[in-house]
């Protein structure tokens, strides 16, 4: 209930000031378990994201944002959760996992954080093995924007994929987030 009265509010004041576009909604599955992958230039692309699709995603989020009691209650009544960025975050890999055992969504951005362009050496293994840990499909989206105010914010949402059957293997997280990274991108293209 809180998440969608937050999502309602932010839906109202962000359509004001950005010309928010979706393309490939009908690719956004209704039901079941999904991790959802984009591309992070800014940080209100989790805003963006969960305005443009219609269930709740559960944000793995760098655990600085929380380091704040308010934002910390927020976020997490939001349904994010903290994650160390620089090592193993076992307590993150167990919350994605809940996330995706509950057919929930779980949001990551697969480069770690904000980027300004497209670099195959910033994916970060850790998406490829909670897909794989927890047999999940991908969710791809694009953001394509400049992030100034009434410009055009365009989100592109790929199909769900399963990128870890390419080639029969699981153990190969670095290669399969590298796939999953080329797959967001592609979608700007596309």
């Amino acid at each position: 209930m809180f998440y969608r009265v937050v999502r309602s509010i932010a839906s109202f004041i962000f359509r004001l000031l950005y010309r928010i576009e979706v393309i490939g909604r009908e690719n956004f599955p209704s039901e079941g378990k999904l991790i959802l992958c984009a591309n992070h230039a800014s940080n209100l692309d989790p805003i963006f994201i969960s305005i443009a699709i219609s269930r709740q995603v559960s944000w793995m989020a760098k655990k600085e944002l929380f380091s704040s009691k308010i934002l910390s209650f927020f976020l997490k009544k939001l349904g994010a959760f903290p994650v160390d960025r620089d090592g193993s975050d076992l307590s993150a890999i167990r919350n994605a996992l809940k996330v995706l055992k509950g057919n929930n969504i779980l949001g990551i951005f697969p480069e770690g954080t904000r980027v300004k362009g497209f670099d195959i050496l910033n994916a970060k293994p850790g998406v490829a093995l909670l897909s794989a840990k927890s047999n999940s499909l991908i969710l791809p989206v694009n953001i394509d924007s400049n992030y100034k105010l009434f410009s055009k914010v365009k989100i592109t949402i790929g199909k769900p994929t399963d990128f870890t059957c390419n080639d029969g293997q699981t153990n190969n997280y670095n290669e399969i987030s590298e796939n999953i990274l080329r797959t967001i991108y592609g979608l700007k293209r596309g």
